[in-house]
């Protein structure tokens, strides 16, 4: 038996699996991931597009890389403690709800590059998180070309030919939220696509009598 386990190290130690840890070499892998977890972070924070920016997420985005690096190194030194790490993490839950799936993807990003940094792929974990970020600042430009927003319109229901005669005239893509009929009472949420901001939406239609109320808001798809 005995035999059989020396032989077993011997072919992990000749097969290079196991990575000697030293000083330099840990440092030049959590340097690495604090750079591109800077990235990362950076890119997040300049160019979010959600409802509600949260700093506590972008310090999770750089934790999430320095510490999968370090399992990564944890795992690539000892073989032992890797099936170690293997069965507690598999036993860890995680409960926090993302509503965005944007902050899904940034927080995948972080770990598969805290993965490469911690496997020793430098340049590669570099190369991979500009490109990522180039990619996505392009994307959030091309659209960014476009405001959504929605109009909720509370009114009486002999203002209705009036709101949407007004409706009419903005020159805009528009649909149909929700419409909800009471008692003396109408509520209209409608979503108006505009190629630029346009601040006096609200003020035509609080000018026509039987309008009560009239609210723009940002539309994200958060809400």
């Amino acid at each position: 038996m005995n035999e059989l386990i020396d032989a077993f190290r011997e072919s992990v130690a000749q097969s290079g699996i196991q990575l000697d840890l030293s000083p330099q070499y840990i440092i030049l892998c959590l340097l690495t991931a604090g750079l591109c977890a800077a990235v990362i972070a950076l890119v997040y924070r300049f160019f979010y597009r959600g409802s509600c920016y949260s700093a506590n997420f972008t310090i999770l985005i750089v934790m999430s890389t320095l510490a999968t690096t370090f399992a990564l190194m944890t795992i690539s030194a000892n073989l032992v403690l890797s099936l170690g790490m293997v069965g507690a993490l598999s036993i860890v839950r995680f409960r926090a709800a993302i509503k965005d799936p944007l902050d899904v993807g940034f927080l995948y990003w972080a770990i598969v590059v805290g993965i490469a940094c911690g496997a020793g792929l430098f340049t590669y974990s570099i190369l991979c998180t500009l490109f990522i970020a180039v990619v996505y600042i392009v994307l959030s430009l091309i659209k960014s070309g476009v405001h959504s927003y929605l109009l909720v319109l509370c009114y009486d229901p002999s203002a209705k030919d009036a709101v949407d005669r007004t409706l009419a005239e903005i020159n805009c893509r528009k649909k149909t939220k929700s419409l909800t009929h009471t008692k003396g009472h109408d509520e209209l949420t409608v979503q108006l696509k505009l190629n630029k901001e346009d601040n006096t939406i609200a003020d035509r239609f609080d000018s026509i009598p039987g309008v009560t109320s009239a609210m723009m808001v940002e539309y994200t798809g958060d809400i």
